[in-house]
């Protein structure tokens, strides 16, 4: 069953086709929001927090068919949909359950397969964060440092920390539960015949030469990029450079 995500529009007055972002797991709709607001010049562009994140409601399961039906519920037909890692198998399996949703798609360096990794470890350490008299997100960033030494991971991570309300906007317990889920694939036997376009990190190995056959299979015009000097967070890495390729591909004949 759908629920109803929360949403950020922007909308600056184009007239080319809607389009759809879905974040990745840990991520929310601000992630994308000078993004989305620079691409609302072509365009109306929907960010979403999806279920289990951000502002949307908590729900009691987190698999592809949810996600893509939580999308569904949002898309009108012939819209253009980008997602990114999680939203980016959400949005594939959009595309391949409800075709006519999606006039074209782009999927931000996932692919459709299982994936060996947990980010539970990530769960752990959010968890472990003493919120108790945080006031200020710099704060939390030092508390957090030990755990997560990474200070480009932390800064992601504490976008969905409320400060105020001292709390995640994260259904840890639920994301942790469904972990294998989230890094796995329900697989589909269908296909989606529009254009898509696969665009990747030059230093990410999240999309792999081996996984480009059952892409393929999957998506028959697929179309693959890659961006030099950036990782799985390619968006927040080189931004403009993302920008750049997604205007070409949606504005292609």
């Amino acid at each position: 069953m759908s629920v109803a995500l929360a949403r950020t529009e922007h909308d600056s007055g184009g007239d080319a086709p809607p389009l759809l972002i879905a974040h990745g797991l840990f991520g929310s709709a601000r992630n994308w929001g000078v993004i989305a607001r620079r691409l609302s010049d072509r365009g109306p562009v929907t960010a979403v927090d999806m279920r289990n994140h951000g502002n949307s409601p908590w729900a009691d399961s987190h698999g592809y068919a949810d996600l893509a039906e939580d999308l569904a519920a949002i898309a009108g037909p012939g819209w253009d949909v980008l997602g990114h890692s999680m939203g980016g198998k959400a949005a594939m399996m959009l595309a391949l359950t409800r075709p006519g949703k999606v006039r074209r798609l782009i999927v931000a360096d996932i692919a459709p397969a299982a994936y060996g990794h947990s980010q539970s470890h990530l769960i752990a350490a959010m968890r472990a964060l003493d919120l108790k008299g945080i006031a200020s997100r710099s704060e939390a960033d030092d508390r957090l440092a030990p755990l997560v030494p990474d200070a480009t991971t932390r800064a992601f991570l504490l976008q969905s920390l409320d400060i105020k309300g001292r709390c995640w906007r994260l259904n840890l317990d639920l994301l942790d539960r469904e972990m294998d889920i989230v890094t796995g694939w329900p697989g589909h036997d269908g296909r989606f015949e529009g254009p898509t376009l696969f665009l990747t990190g030059a230093e990410s190995d999240y999309v792999k030469p081996e996984h480009r056959e059952h892409i393929r299979e999957l998506f028959p015009k697929a179309r693959f990029a890659r961006i030099p000097g950036a990782g799985h967070w390619l968006h927040a890495q080189k931004p403009r450079e993302f920008e750049a390729s997604v205007r070409v591909f949606l504005e292609a004949n």
